[in-house]
């Protein structure tokens, strides 16, 4: 398993002063230094290491999101009321509901 495929992110934390490399794939993972480039090569290794110790100890690492397949659907609950409101706004639109919502997402 390779950790060249994780979602990871570099930004600036003002509570710490310095910018925070993290990845989403682990996120109790993070790595803080004062050149940001630093940080993203610091988060690289430390997940890159953790990878490698959950192989050994034969563990299976998470899959990359980048490297899962989506079905394009997923399923949401809602309150009753909100599930009208959604209605009306979707007739009154002129669309489905999951037009309505899948619109509202992307416009986010």
């Amino acid at each position: 398993m390779s950790a060249n495929h994780y979602t990871y992110q570099v930004s600036w934390s003002p509570e710490d002063g310095e910018y925070v490399g993290t990845v989403a794939e682990f996120p109790s993972l993070s790595w803080l230094d004062a050149d940001e480039q630093a940080a993203f090569a610091g988060i690289r290794r430390l997940v890159a290491d953790v990878v490698a110790q959950m192989v050994a100890e034969g563990s299976r690492p998470p899959d990359s999101l980048a490297d899962r397949n989506y079905s394009g659907k997923f399923v949401v609950r809602l309150t009753p009321a909100r599930h009208r409101a959604l209605a009306i706004k979707a007739a009154q639109s002129g669309v489905s509901m999951n037009r309505l919502v899948s619109d509202t997402l992307a416009s986010r």
